[in-house]
């Protein structure tokens, strides 16, 4: 993996991409709470120095950070006190860099300070979750930059190798392995069907997942993945966008995750 270590016992990533828009189009997408969750997670932002940003990751995982530099549209830098018990903590500091023919690139460095290796899994895993993320962001910059969002997750935990559950996951979809550029369609419940073209299908160093051009029940994103995560974990993520994104959210909602606990049941409890 490519993490950094400087001899003071700094350690980080980075993780960039290109997107379409202006400095101020990109910087209401990566440091506002409504233009993070339009892509992300569902997060409020505070935004000036000494304000807060929580991401809500679903199942009651949060995680809550401090800004430390506030310089729209160009830099914010934040920390938090690490994404586990005893973990030192982490500085993340976003850029946005305006190039040439309308796009910026955003930079992101996940950094902390430790003398040994032992956090530095937790640096690649990161490293791993972005690029996933950052197509979603490109998705909407390029195609929904400005109109209001909604985001419906659903998450489970399997006991399966990853492999095994990535394809019970697919199957499950629409009854065979993903290829892009083919058409997706999965009766969810009775009241959500999902329709639209496949755009990618990624097999990433922590999993694999697929991302669709979704049409139906509203315009917009969907991310469905397996993925190493103290486990294995699967993951649906949802992103409608349009007039009609919160209402289209507020149905899907309990139909997503009633999906997910059908065919990822929890363990039953052990006696």
């Amino acid at each position: 993996m490519s993490i950094q270590r400087d001899p003071s016992g700094r350690r980080s990533v980075r993780v960039e991409v290109e997107v379409p828009g202006t400095p101020e189009q990109v910087w209401q997408a990566i440091a506002t709470g409504p233009g993070i969750s339009a892509w992300f997670v569902e997060t409020t932002v505070d935004g000036r120095k000494d304000g807060e940003i929580v991401c809500d990751f679903g199942g009651g995982m949060k995680s809550t950070s401090k800004i430390v530099d506030y310089e729209p549209p160009f830099r914010l830098a934040a920390q938090d006190a690490g994404w586990g018990p005893g973990m030192p903590a982490i500085a993340t500091e976003w850029t946005v860099e305006a190039t040439q023919g309308g796009t910026c690139i955003v930079r992101v460095v996940h950094s902390l300070f430790a003398s040994t290796d032992d956090w530095d899994s937790q640096l690649e895993g990161t490293e791993q979750g972005w690029p996933s993320y950052f197509r979603v962001l490109q998705r909407y910059l390029r195609n929904f930059a400005g109109q209001p969002g909604a985001l419906v997750q659903a998450t489970a935990m399997s006991q399966a190798p990853i492999e095994q559950a990535w394809s019970t996951l697919t199957s499950a979809l629409q009854g065979r392995a993903p290829q892009a550029g083919e058409r997706f369609a999965a009766a969810i419940g009775p009241g959500l069907s999902l329709a639209g073209t496949i755009e990618r299908v990624d097999n990433l160093g922590n999993g694999h997942n697929l991302l669709v051009h979704l049409e139906q029940p509203a315009p917009g994103t969907l991310v469905a993945g397996a993925y190493a995560c103290g486990g294995t974990m699967l993951a649906l993520s949802a992103y409608f966008y349009g007039p009609l994104a919160k209402s289209t959210a507020a149905k899907a909602g309990p139909e997503l995750n009633a999906w997910a606990a059908r065919h990822f049941p929890p363990p039953a409890p052990t006696a």
